[in-house]
């Protein structure tokens, strides 16, 4: 018995180191990821602040497009209104070189004669100077007029040039806009995609420190619990080896009327006879599984016959996702058994089986990757060795 107490301590110690070197190892990957996340979230803010950035940049640059667009279709009327001032211009240009031609062939045609009789006509010097006068105003008011449309045409196609030069300006204006719109809205779709890329990584960073978080506290929760469980089993262990010495220090006896189960005193029988071998021990930690084993696993062909490690009242007896077909019995006192992924089961909830009696047939239903007996003990809901009652 002293034997079994060493082993019960050493279960204490061994589960405490194995779990706390978990939380230790979960912590730091904690930290890990908690950096990670800030790191993350620092990139996103600074792609974001780009993002504004260029995004503050063209709505500028379509501001800028707005008003040059503005400014081409008053270039657009400018020029308009340009070229038909110079189209009038041509023709009064020309009107006035048509009459001066005119004038100049009816004074001159008939030659000198005609001119002079012009004069001649004159009733008196001074009508004649004024006729003279007039003829001579005639021709220069002619010229004078020529000249000012001339210059009205000059003029008016100057002014067109300046404005096509003008629009020629605007519109290669425009043209540089446009490409730096594209330019950044370019930019601004690939600070977008960035920052979708960033999010992504961000919630699956977050998606793996909530879980390693979770690890973390269940990891304490069942160090607690195997804890409490490995003293209690070590008081029980105790106290059995106790109440064994005032009985001539029989191993093998066991309270009659108490109803306590005693830890290591061989209580269970083996739920599973027929195995093969065994798969899986209590609390070792699987490579698909960072959590602690909660039972032993028991590997047999299929259809091997399992049965009750004690007698007690099925309260279970059915199907769950994870443990397949399952049967619970409990035994009183807060013990309690648990046989999982049964092919099928041949008990009933509320039944009473006696020890040894069989409850169903080994399978690999639920979560499970091969056909074993998950067996399973629990003191009080916790989880406890199940080599500790057989």
């Amino acid at each position: 018995m002293k034997r079994r107490m060493r082993k019960v301590t050493a279960l204490v110690l061994s589960v405490g180191m194995m779990l706390s070197m978990t939380i230790t190892s979960g912590a730091v990957t904690i930290d890990e990821a908690q950096k990670k996340a800030d790191e993350l979230q620092s990139q996103k803010s600074a792609a974001q602040a780009e993002k504004d950035t260029l995004a503050a940049k063209l709505n500028s640059i379509i501001a800028q497009m707005n008003k040059t667009q503005e400014e081409l279709s008053a270039k657009e009327t400018e020029i308009s209104t340009a070229e038909e001032e110079l189209v009038q211009a041509k023709v009064d240009e020309d009107d006035q070189y048509n009459s001066m031609k005119k004038r100049i062939k009816f004074m001159y045609e008939g030659g000198n004669t005609q001119f002079l009789e012009i004069l001649m006509s004159s009733s008196n010097i001074g009508d004649l100077l004024n006729k003279a006068e007039y003829v001579s105003k005639l021709s220069s008011y002619d010229r004078d007029m020529l000249t000012a449309f001339q210059n009205t045409v000059k003029a008016v196609e100057e002014k067109e040039a300046k404005l096509q030069d003008e629009y020629e300006k605007l519109n290669t204006l425009q043209s540089s806009l446009v490409s730096q719109q594209t330019e950044a809205q370019t930019l601004i779709s690939s600070k977008e995609a960035q920052i979708a890329e960033i999010q992504d990584q961000i919630t699956d960073n977050a998606n793996l420190l909530a879980d390693l978080k979770a690890k973390a506290e269940e990891a304490k929760r069942l160090q607690e619990e195997q804890a409490a469980a490995a003293a209690a089993a070590a008081a029980a262990a105790k106290k059995n080896n106790s109440g064994s010495s005032s009985s001539n220090g029989s191993s093998s006896s066991r309270p009659a009327s108490s109803g306590n189960v005693v830890s290591g005193s061989g209580y269970f029988t083996h739920p599973c006879p027929g195995m093969t071998y065994q798969s899986s021990y209590f609390g070792e930690v699987r490579s698909f599984d960072s959590r602690p084993h909660k039972g032993n696993d028991y590997a047999a062909p299929t259809g091997t016959p399992t049965y009750a490690a004690a007698a007690g009242t099925v309260i279970t007896a059915g199907w769950s996702n994870s443990a397949g077909n399952w049967v619970v019995i409990s035994h009183g006192n807060g013990l309690v058994t648990k046989y999982m992924h049964h092919s099928s089961i041949c008990v009933s909830a509320g039944q009473r089986v006696a020890k040894g009696q069989q409850i169903g047939y080994v399978g690999s239903t639920g979560y499970s990757t091969g056909a074993h007996l998950h067996f399973q003990v629990e003191l009080n809901g916790t989880p406890v060795n199940p080599n500790n009652y057989m």
